[in-house]
């Protein structure tokens, strides 16, 4: 079933990247608590709903989007909270501490000098932290070649370009590994 898209300057994940995310989440899906920033469309945590999670929380600061994401879950009979914010106010005022199993993150990506780098925001992010269980991961998409800033609360599990999109893994430095099927070329 296609998902609508709302007429914004939304990437939606393509088809073939989320199908790569959710076979690498193998095991780690069923039961999951999922935490959708950035959400566009919802289509990560409407996929992660429809693959047996227990819940899905959608964070979308565009009002047509979230609009499209509460629309995309009525079209998938499935259920979902969605929030009308900005994805660090929701981290820093709404998101339970250790709340969340998965953390899904699609942020725009940094176009032009001067441009809002949200990945180095993310990664940065306390909050962000707090918000992921002790042995959850966090799945940022982020722009290839695009160096990430190191950050001694995060540690990369893997990493893995499709065309115009890298998937990047990350759990709590510390943590123990949660359960994903590694591909060839993958870097942890």
């Amino acid at each position: 079933m296609s998902l609508q898209s709302p007429r914004t300057d939304v990437r939606p994940t393509m088809d073939r990247v989320k199908a790569a995310i959710f076979s690498s989440l193998f095991g780690s899906i069923e039961g999951a608590r999922v935490l959708d920033l950035f959400a566009g469309t919802g289509a990560l945590g409407i996929e992660a709903l429809s693959r047996g999670s227990a819940s899905a929380v959608f964070v979308e600061k565009n009002d047509e989007a979230a609009k499209t994401i509460e629309s995309n879950l009525v079209k998938t009979r499935l259920k979902g909270k969605v929030h009308q914010s900005d994805v660090f106010s929701y981290l820093d005022r709404l998101a339970v501490p250790g709340g969340f199993d998965l953390i899904f993150a699609d942020p725009p990506y940094v176009k032009a000098p001067g441009d809002r780098d949200f990945d180095s925001e993310l990664l940065a992010s306390d909050s962000l932290v707090r918000a992921l269980a002790p042995d959850g991961i966090f799945m940022l998409e982020k722009m290839p070649g695009k160096k990430l800033p190191e950050h001694p609360a995060w540690e990369v599990t893997r990493a893995k370009k499709y065309g115009a999109t890298e998937v990047v893994f990350f759990r709590k430095t510390g943590s123990e590994p949660s359960e994903t099927n590694p591909e060839p070329g993958d870097q942890p």
